[in-house]
C-alpha cells in the first residue's frame, strides 16, 4: 500500500521485517516440536533459541541470485546458526511456511479490524438515538417518496455493520489454520503430530487436510467479507455525498479550519472523504474477485496465487483500516441540517402523505382502485400547478364526502414515523 494511505499497526504487520521474524517463529515452533519428540538434541535446539536470526538486506542479495525467498531466508538464517541450521524447515515444504505465517499475519491484522469495526458500529448506534426523531423526506429512484428519520438511516447502517462484525470473526477463524503437511500434503517427512503441535503453540488449528497449499478458499472467503465492508462504506459514503448536494444540503462532512475546497472556486466544500471511501471501496471489490481467482490451481499447487496475495493481503486489510478510521470521526461529526430537512420534506407541497391519504380513504369503504385515481389526479394537479396538497384535498366534494377535515389533517402529520422509528431502535437494542 502507498504510504498516504497506509496506517502505521499494518504497516508494521506488512513489513518485510515482521514478515521473517513471523516465518523465523514459525520455523522454531516446529524445531521445539521436534524436540520435544527427540528428533532434534536439545543443544542444537539451545544454538537455535541463541542464535537464529535474519539479515533482510542478505535475504534480498542472495534472492537476486537464488530467485526463492523462502530459500533466501533459510540461507541467512544458516549463517547466523550455523551447522546446527540443518534441523531448520527439515521435512517441510515452502508452503508450509508461507501459509502458515500468513494465517498469523492475517490473524494480527483481523484483530485490529475487528476493533475499529466495532467502534464504528458504536458510532452509528449512538447516532441512531441521537437523531431518531429528526424527521426528514425518504427517497425511492431518487425522488420524494414519504418521511423518515435520520436515525433510521444510521440505524440501517448500524445493523449491516453488525452483520459485517459476524462475517469478519467466522472468516478469519476459517483462515485460523497452519499446514506442516510437507511437499503435497501427504506428511511423507513429518508425523501428523507435528503439525497438531506446531499449530497449537502458534495458537492456529492444523487444516484438516491440504494439497502443497492452504486451500485458497479460505482466503477468498475472508478478502470477499473486507470487500462487503467496504461496499458498505461506499453506501454510507455515497448518501453523504448525494445529501451534501447544494441543492439538497441536508447532511454533509465536517470541514475543518484551514481546509480548502478547491484549487480555483474558495467557496467550495466538498465530500473528499467519502469520495475517497467510494473509490478505495472499488478496489477492495476486485480483490475479492481476484481472490476467488486464485482457488483454482494446477494439480496439488501452482504459484500463480503467491504474487497476487503479496498484494492483495496487506493492501485490504490496510484498506479497510484506513477506511474505518476515516468513516468514524466523520460519521460521529457529520453536520446536520434540520431546517433543510424540512424544508425538502415539505417542497412537495404535502404529496409525501399521498398513502396516508389513498388508506384513509380505502378504509372509508372505497376500493383500492377509486381512491388510487382520486388521490392520484389531486396529486399531479400539485405536480402539475404547484398547489398545496392538503388544502386541494379539502376543497374536493368527492374526497370530503368519505372523510372528515380533522382525518384528513391527521394523515400530515411524521408522529407515527417517529413512534415507530423508536420501536424500531427498540427492536436493535438501541434504545
Amino acid at each position: 500500500m502507498i504510504e498516504r494511505y497506509s496506517t502505521p499497526e499494518m504497516s508494521r504487520i506488512w513489513s518485510d521485517g515482521n514478515k521473517y521474524r513471523t516465518w523465523l517463529k514459525v520455523e522454531l515452533a516446529v524445531c521445539e516440536v521436534q524436540t520435544e519428540r527427540g528428533v532434534i538434541p536439545e543443544d542444537s535446539m539451545q544454538t537455535l533459541r541463541d542464535k537464529a536470526d535474519f539479515d533482510i538486506q542478505r535475504i534480498e542479495e542472495i534472492e537476486a541470485e537464488v530467485k526463492h525467498d523462502v530459500i533466501a531466508f533459510l540461507t541467512s538464517v544458516s549463517e547466523f546458526v550455523g551447522p546446527d541450521s540443518r534441523f531448520v524447515h527439515m521435512g517441510m515444504t515452502s508452503s508450509d511456511l508461507l501459509d502458515t505465517s500468513l494465517a498469523i499475519q492475517v490473524r494480527e491484522s483481523g484483530a485490529i479490524i475487528q476493533e475499529v469495526l466495532e467502534k464504528f458500529h458504536e458510532v452509528l448506534g449512538a447516532q441512531a438515538v441521537k437523531y431518531v426523531e429528526t424527521v426528514m423526506v425518504g427517497r425511492s429512484h431518487g425522488i420524494h417518496a414519504e418521511p423518515i428519520t435520520l436515525g433510521l438511516k444510521f440505524a440501517l447502517w448500524y445493523e449491516e455493520i453488525e452483520r459485517h462484525i459476524y462475517r469478519l470473526a467466522q472468516a478469519l477463524e476459517n483462515l485460523r489454520v497452519g499446514k506442516i503437511s510437507g511437499a503435497v500434503g501427504t506428511y511423507q517427512h513429518l508425523d501428523m503430530e507435528v503439525e497438531e503441535m506446531t499449530c497449537e503453540r502458534l495458537r492456529l488449528k492444523p487444516a484438516p487436510i491440504s494439497n502443497q497449499i492452504i486451500q485458497r478458499d479460505r482466503h477468498a472467503e475472508l478478502l470477499s467479507v473486507l470487500g462487503l465492508i467496504g461496499s458498505t462504506l461506499d453506501k454510507i459514503a455515497t448518501e453523504v455525498r448525494h445529501l451534501q448536494k447544494t441543492e439538497t444540503l441536508e447532511l454533509s462532512e465536517p470541514f475543518s479550519k484551514g481546509q480548502k475546497g478547491s484549487s480555483a472556486m474558495p467557496h467550495k466544500k466538498n465530500p473528499i472523504t467519502c469520495e475517497r471511501i467510494s473509490g478505495m471501496a472499488r478496489l477492495l471489490r476486485s480483490y475479492g474477485q481476484t481472490a476467488m481467482e486464485n482457488m483454482p490451481l494446477w494439480h496439488e499447487r501452482d504459484i500463480s496465487h503467491s504474487s497476487v496475495e503479496r498484494i492483495i493481503f496487506p493492501d485490504a486489510t490496510t484498506l479497510v483500516h484506513y477506511m474505518l478510521l476515516k468513516m468514524i470521526p466523520l460519521m460521529k461529526n457529520i453536520v446536520v441540517y434540520p431546517e433543510n430537512m424540512e424544508r425538502n420534506l415539505n417542497a412537495t407541497n404535502g404529496l409525501v402523505y399521498s398513502q396516508e391519504v389513498l388508506l384513509k380513504l380505502v378504509n372509508s369503504g372505497l376500493t383500492r382502485e377509486k381512491a388510487y385515481k382520486m388521490v392520484q389526479d389531486m396529486a399531479m394537479k400539485v405536480w402539475e400547478e404547484d398547489l398545496d396538497f392538503l388544502t386541494l384535498l379539502k376543497n374536493e366534494p368527492d374526497i370530503m364526502e368519505h372523510v372528515s377535515e380533522s382525518e384528513l389533517e391527521a394523515c400530515f402529520s411524521p408522529k407515527k414515523v417517529v413512534n415507530n422509528a423508536h420501536k424500531i431502535l427498540q427492536r436493535l437494542g438501541l434504545e
